[in-house]
């Protein structure tokens, strides 16, 4: 098990880093403006430099992706209820999202912004959580159906 944590984190950070490129990517083009956004302004009047507000949303974005896709292994322990594996991961993922989001600016810091972003985190958590949860019970009951067909 601590092998293939160690593998997932490994191959999350490397994900964490690729999604977080992806997405100035994206904010760079909605923007239009011919300009590369790869942090906030905030971020780099915070770090001093353009450079260094990249190079830690790099390495937070590494630390992110490594995090969530270790904390998938939680979904792997058979012995554990379902609701103590999504409230572990939860909390896991909610305690790494967080600091990361509030640190790098990537939400309003204030009560109205961290209000916000908890209520989008959280939403946004159920609605994957909800999605991924219906396709794995649909698959069971479909799995359940051909085991009873061939008896």
């Amino acid at each position: 098990m601590k092998k293939k944590a160690i593998i997932r984190c490994s191959v999350g950070a490397l994900l964490g880093l690729a999604i977080s490129t992806i997405i100035a990517i994206a904010i760079s083009l909605f923007v239009g403006d011919g300009n590369f956004y790869a942090v906030t302004p905030n971020l780099v009047a915070d770090w001093g430099t353009e450079l260094n507000a990249v190079l830690l949303q790099s390495i937070c974005s590494l630390l992110y992706g490594a995090a969530w896709a270790g904390a998938s292994i939680i979904w792997e322990l058979e012995r554990w209820s379902i609701l103590r594996q999504t409230v572990t991961h939860l909390i896991i993922c909610s305690l790494c999202t967080f600091p990361i989001a509030y640190f790098l600016h990537w939400m309003d810091r204030s009560i109205f912004g961290v209000f916000s972003y908890l209520g989008i985190f959280f939403a946004v958590y159920f609605i994957i959580w909800a999605s991924q949860y219906l396709v794995t019970k649909r698959r069971i009951q479909q799995i359940n159906r051909k085991v009873q067909n061939n008896e």
